[in-house]
C-alpha cells in the first residue's frame, strides 16, 4: 500500500513509500500540527512489524479527509488540533466508527480528560510518553481496550459520582432557563432545530448554541440522551408542571414566550 502524506510541505521522510505487506499490521494515522512529532512517531512505529503509518495530517480537516480515504485502526491525535472544537471527537467517531482515538495532551486536566473519555476517546496520553509505552498503548487500544492511567480513573469515577449526586439531590439540580426548557420540550416532541427555531422565534444557530449548554448542564451528549434523561427524571414535569402543555406547537410562534427571552 502507498503511504500518502497530507502535509502541504513534505520532506524526504514524508514521501510515499511502498508497503511489502499492505494488509498486515495496525493501521495508524498521525494527526499532529508539528512535523517534528510526526517524524518522530513515524520512526518509532517503523521499528515495529505490526504497526504501520498509513497517513500523516497536520489539520483537523485533513484528518477528516484521510479517514474517508484510508481504512484506519488507530488515530494518534494531537490535543491542540481539537482545542475549542466541542464536536470534533463525536464527528470523528461518526465518520470512522471503527477507528480508535488516542489524544496526546501537553498537560493533564481533569475536566478535559473526563470529557474526552466521555465523548469516545480510547486513550489520553502525555506528549512526553516514552516510545515503548506509546507502542504498547497503540497495540492495546487496537485490540479494543481502553488506555487510562490511575489519575484519570479517579477523575472519571469522581465525575460519575458527582453526576449521580446531581441527579438525586434536589438542592443541586441543574438550573435551566425558560428558553432552555422550551427548547427541551420541543426536542422531546421530535422537532428539528429548524422547526424549533421557528417555534421559538430565533435562528437555527442560536438553538444549536443553547443545546450545547443544555448538554453540559445535564451531562448528556446528544438529543437521544437528552430525551431519555427528561423521560427518566420527569424533567419537564418537575420544572414546568402543567405549563409544559402551553409550549405545544402553535400555528405561529408564541409572541409572549419570545418577548421573555
Amino acid at each position: 500500500m502507498t503511504v500518502v502524506n497530507f502535509d502541504p510541505i513534505r520532506s524526504n521522510d514524508d514521501l510515499p513509500e511502498e508497503e511489502s505487506t499492505p494488509t498486515a499490521g495496525i493501521r495508524v494515522i498521525l494527526a499532529d500540527s508539528q512535523a517534528i512529532y510526526r517524524v518522530g512517531m513515524k520512526k518509532v512505529f517503523a521499528l515495529e512489524d505490526d504497526i504501520r503509518v498509513v497517513a500523516q495530517v497536520e489539520t483537523l480537516q485533513n484528518l477528516y479527509a484521510a479517514l474517508q480515504r484510508y481504512p484506519t485502526d488507530v488515530v494518534l491525535l494531537e490535543g491542540q488540533l481539537i482545542s475549542g472544537t466541542i464536536d470534533a471527537i463525536p464527528e470523528l467517531v461518526r465518520q470512522a466508527p471503527e477507528a480508535k482515538l488516542i489524544v496526546q495532551v501537553t498537560e493533564s486536566d481533569e475536566s478535559n480528560t473526563v470529557e474526552l473519555y466521555r465523548r469516545g476517546v480510547r486513550g489520553v496520553v502525555p506528549r512526553s510518553i516514552s516510545p515503548d509505552l506509546l507502542v504498547k498503548c497503540v497495540r492495546k487500544i487496537a485490540e479494543g481496550e481502553t488506555w487510562i492511567d490511575n489519575q484519570s480513573i479517579s477523575w472519571v469515577i469522581e465525575a460519575y459520582r458527582s453526576q449521580a449526586t446531581s441527579l438525586t439531590d434536589p438542592k443541586v439540580q441543574p438550573k435551566l432557563s425558560k428558553k432552555e426548557l422550551a427548547i427541551i420540550s420541543c426536542i422531546t416532541r421530535g422537532m428539528r432545530n429548524k422547526e424549533i427555531a421557528y417555534q421559538i422565534g430565533t435562528t437555527e444557530q442560536v438553538i444549536k448554541n443553547y443545546l450545547r449548554k443544555v448538554y453540559d448542564k445535564l451531562g448528556v451528549s446528544d438529543r437521544l440522551e437528552l430525551a431519555l434523561y427528561c423521560l427518566h427524571h420527569e424533567l419537564l414535569k418537575k420544572y414546568l408542571g402543567d405549563a409544559e402543555g402551553q409550549m405545544a406547537p402553535h400555528t405561529e410562534p408564541s409572541q409572549p414566550l419570545r418577548a421573555k427571552m
